[in-house]
């Protein structure tokens, strides 16, 4: 159905009853029942339409409609070039091959691809939900205006102040300010660039003169951590981890239980999964394949998803891609409403 157009009037963060966004979870933790869910009570819940295609996006953003009235958003991840020989390639299958031949299956294609981005886009255009967030760079000046003149509030995903800049100039309303501490894919342009001793605190203070109201993501699980970031300059916080434990999240099971206290003990950052700096639990795979892993996203993406999905079918969370925040072990499971409630300030 196609959505009515909200004009020129655009959604703003500052009119939600509550300052606390459900992060997009591509790979599965993010659902309409999540998003509609947060959504209901007062937060933003987010789509995440990484990884899927257009139909499938439009698919999920109906089914939230059916769920809620309420404002929901979708993230989209904007592509990138590629950057992989083949040679390193073949490389760094040859060195998962020990793997697949013990979960029994075929490495992936790795294939190069935009994400079915321009279906995305023309899906977002016609649904218009009230908030747009785009991550790994800022997509074309003219995109970005199109969505606004829909009613959409355009977010811009960034990790530094030029990063910041750069999104401001192609227009975008807010910037969601990912600090170091965050889970899952770094929203860094450059994809090879690691954090160097920043932290989200001090990436809100060093944007707070840019004028644009500021998202803080990363590390955020609890109300505390709430009133903190606001105190420091935030418009709303943004928070992912907290929400993989909760009852509507589709977070596999193996990650569930990963999470849990005692089973992992830290985080690290690596791009053995995906050939893009992520943030997971520290589990073998990473400690057997992050130092050959190339920068190669999406290909290694592709190359790795059929082990991780035998790892996850299996419930071997040691091959498995556990995306998480360093805040983990704050995390509660439960009703998406309870961790929200858990999470205001």
């Amino acid at each position: 159905m196609d959505t009515p157009a909200r004009g020129n009037t655009r959604f703003d963060i500052a009119s939600l009853p509550l300052p606390v966004i459900q992060a997009p979870m591509a790979g599965g933790p993010s659902t309409p029942e999540l998003a509609a869910a947060v959504s209901s009570r007062g937060g933003l819940g987010f789509l995440a339409a990484g990884y899927k295609t257009a139909a499938a996006v439009k698919a999920e953003i109906e089914a939230t409609r059916k769920l809620t009235g309420a404002p929901v958003g979708v993230n989209v991840f904007v592509p990138q070039p590629s950057m992989i020989s083949p040679r390193a390639l073949e490389e760094y299958a040859l060195s998962l091959a020990p793997d697949a031949q013990r979960f029994g299956v075929t490495l992936g294609d790795p294939r190069h691809d935009d994400d079915d981005w321009d279906n995305k886009i023309d899906v977002l255009m016609e649904q218009a939900p009230e908030a747009v967030s785009f991550t790994f760079d800022v997509p074309d000046p003219a995109v970005i205006a199109a969505l606004q003149q829909r009613g959409v509030c355009v977010i811009g995903t960034v990790t530094s102040r030029p990063e910041a800049v750069r999104a401001l100039e192609a227009g975008v309303d807010v910037l969601c300010v990912q600090g170091p501490e965050a889970g899952g894919h770094r929203g860094s342009f450059d994809a090879a660039r690691r954090p160097e001793g920043e932290s989200l605190y001090g990436l809100l203070e060093e944007l707070a003169d840019l004028g644009a109201p500021l998202i803080a993501a990363g590390g955020i699980v609890t109300g505390a951590d709430t009133r903190e970031a606001l105190s420091r300059g935030a418009a709303a916080v943004q928070a992912g981890t907290a929400f993989l434990r909760a009852d509507e999240a589709g977070t596999k099971e193996a990650h569930r239980l990963a999470l849990a206290p005692g089973r992992f003990t830290t985080t690290g950052v690596t791009r053995a999964f995906s050939g893009r700096n992520a943030r997971g639990l520290l589990n073998e795979f990473m400690r057997r394949h992050d130092g050959g892993a190339p920068e190669g996203y999406p290909e290694v993406h592709h190359l790795t998803t059929p082990l991780r999905a035998a790892a996850a079918a299996a419930g071997d969370a040691d091959w498995l891609n556990l995306w998480a925040g360093t805040g983990f072990q704050r995390t509660t499971a439960g009703p998406a409403s309870a961790i929200l409630a858990s999470l205001t300030p």
